[in-house]
């Protein structure tokens, strides 16, 4: 009996042991890191002119992608944190911006959309959709993603529309790398459509990724 009793405790403490990280990892939300003005990033180009910076950072590493409740590397995806900077007397205009990222074997990639991610994470191994343009649309693309990893996907997105003076956008584009054996070395980051307060567009941003991958993950 006392035999079957000290089973019973070890039992238990082992399936708590082993329901701790469940826990945790379940109570996990995704928290938009800060973002402290574009030009302190390593990675980063800036228009002294028109008092605008854009500044890159992939989260490329186990120690950055913590903030997020999905390990997107391991279905070859990367969050890559875009932070805008308007040093400006005038609002910026984002609607109509378009970013590229340029891999250092020059493979272009557009930002995946919400339904491409959900297309990767429920099928790993399927291609990228979003090299190039298909002829028709497709199918929105949900299946076995649950519910918190969508609303991490919307919150992490960049969905400003506009930098107003004196202040920073930021947020996550996701690209799908799953190609390309080290997407990072020799990339370079290209952000075009950003228009000024009387509708001009400004010169196109580009952003070396070199220095990126040394840069510290940035706190919440």
């Amino acid at each position: 009996m006392h035999r079957q009793s000290r089973s019973l405790r070890i039992l238990i403490v082992v399936s708590a042991l082993l329901f701790v990280p469940i826990l945790s990892h379940a109570a996990k939300d995704f928290v938009m890191p800060t973002p402290q003005s574009a030009k302190t990033y390593p990675a980063h180009d800036e228009h002294p002119e028109e008092g605008l910076a854009v500044a890159v950072d992939p989260y490329d590493t186990a120690e950055k992608a913590k903030i997020f409740v999905v390990n997107y590397s391991e279905y070859g995806i990367l969050p890559v944190y875009v932070v805008i900077t308007n040093d400006g007397d005038q609002p910026i205009a984002l609607s109509g911006m378009k970013a590229q990222f340029v891999a250092g074997d020059r493979t272009k990639l557009s930002p995946s959309s919400e339904d491409d991610i959900y297309r990767r994470l429920n099928h790993p191994t399927a291609s990228a959709t979003n090299r190039y343009p298909l002829p028709f649309p497709t199918k929105k693309v949900k299946g076995a993603v649950n519910q918190k990893t969508m609303s991490e996907i919307q919150s992490a997105q960049f969905g400003a529309k506009a930098v107003e003076p004196h202040s920073s956008q930021a947020g996550f584009l996701f690209f799908d790398v799953s190609d390309i054996a080290n997407p990072v070395a020799g990339a370079h980051f290209y952000l075009t459509g950003v228009r000024d307060s009387k509708d001009a567009e400004l010169m196109y941003f580009e952003v070396p990724l070199d220095k990126a991958s040394t840069a510290p993950a940035v706190k919440p």
